[in-house]
């Protein structure tokens, strides 16, 4: 039996073919992006990314890993600058780590909250801290992403009234100088140990405590692990959403819009989940039976900032800065 197409079935065929081969291309023409953090999927913040990639599903394909699990804590930054990530949830301690002069943003009660917190890095000052990263790193800020004010979780019994009291307290901190600087100056002996680690560490006792806002301690269960929680309120915790700039650069001005848009409502959405999380916490946790007192709030400020000023840290700061803070 002999087949015959006529030219209508081989028109149709080709522009069948046509149809298909152009799949690929169009995929093509989203361009990947992998975006690599520390906290949990059942963390806000995962929320956030999550609303995010829908908002920029038109542009690009999203690919999300959390937990650590693409890259450790404190590695992204370097990931970025390599290529081998596209965004990231950027601790402001490590970009401290290459631009001394972020530390600033690194110190205990510096911010107030988290809409002073908005409020700089919406101004000319957080402008110009911005700027350096893009100029010396390769990063683009897109903006800051709170998480809640850092208090003091301990498994001991032992009541904290002032610095003076956290003597001998191995507390978990970060690695990296700033984060060990910043417990050092709240009378601690900081720890420093990877945050998937923390939950067996407090369970061990290779730990007395650790410092973290009220939902980290509820996404990772360390309320089970820690008989009291201090408010001292020493930091308000953030990170900073960042692209590389490679990838900022490779889009049109639309497109970039689009994208800081679209970055800008999920921050927005995220900080209002979280400021309300942290007031529900607080009496979730006095129920479950956690002591939660606060202590001499103004005797930890003032030891804390008269630790800050008088280290090396300081004499890296922007002249002014901390004054264009406080003024906002």
């Amino acid at each position: 039996m002999k087949l015959h197409a006529t030219r209508r079935q081989f028109l149709i065929g080709s522009s069948i073919l046509a149809a298909s081969s152009a799949i690929p291309a169009l995929a093509q023409d989203k361009p990947k992006l992998r975006f690599s953090a520390v906290f949990s999927e059942q963390d806000i913040r995962a929320e956030m990314m999550k609303k995010f990639a829908d908002a920029i599903a038109g542009d690009f394909t999203f690919e999300g890993y959390y937990g650590g699990n693409l890259f450790k804590q404190g590695t992204e930054l370097v990931a970025l600058q390599r290529g081998n990530l596209e965004m990231g949830n950027i601790a402001p301690q490590d970009i401290s780590n290459q631009i001394p002069a972020w530390s600033i943003l690194t110190a205990g009660y510096l911010f107030r909250d988290a809409a002073h917190l908005k409020a700089f890095f919406a101004s000319e000052a957080g402008a110009e801290m911005k700027k350096m990263t893009e100029d010396q790193l390769g990063v683009k800020v897109l903006g800051p992403t709170y998480f809640g004010v850092r208090q003091v979780g301990l498994r001991v019994d032992k009541e904290i009234k002032t610095p003076a009291d956290m003597a001998g307290i191995k507390l978990r901190m970060p690695g990296g100088d700033a984060w060990q600087f910043l417990g050092r100056a709240l009378g601690a002996n900081p720890t420093p140990m990877a945050y998937a680690e923390v939950y067996t560490g407090l369970q061990t006792g290779a730990i007395d405590g650790q410092d973290n806002p009220l939902p980290n301690v509820e996404n990772m269960k360390f309320y089970e692990v820690m008989k009291q929680i201090v408010l001292t309120s020493h930091l308000v915790g953030f990170d900073l959403l960042t692209v590389s700039k490679k990838t900022w650069d490779g889009m049109d001005a639309d497109r970039q819009a689009r994208f800081q848009a679209a970055a800008d409502a999920a921050i927005d959405f995220s900080t209002e989940k979280h400021l309300a999380r942290e007031t529900e916490l607080a009496e979730r946790f006095k129920a479950a039976g956690l002591k939660i007192y606060e202590p001499d709030v103004e005797a930890f400020r003032s030891h804390v900032q008269q630790q800050y000023l008088a280290s090396d840290l300081a004499a890296s700061w922007p002249a002014g800065m901390v004054d264009k803070i406080n003024a906002l």
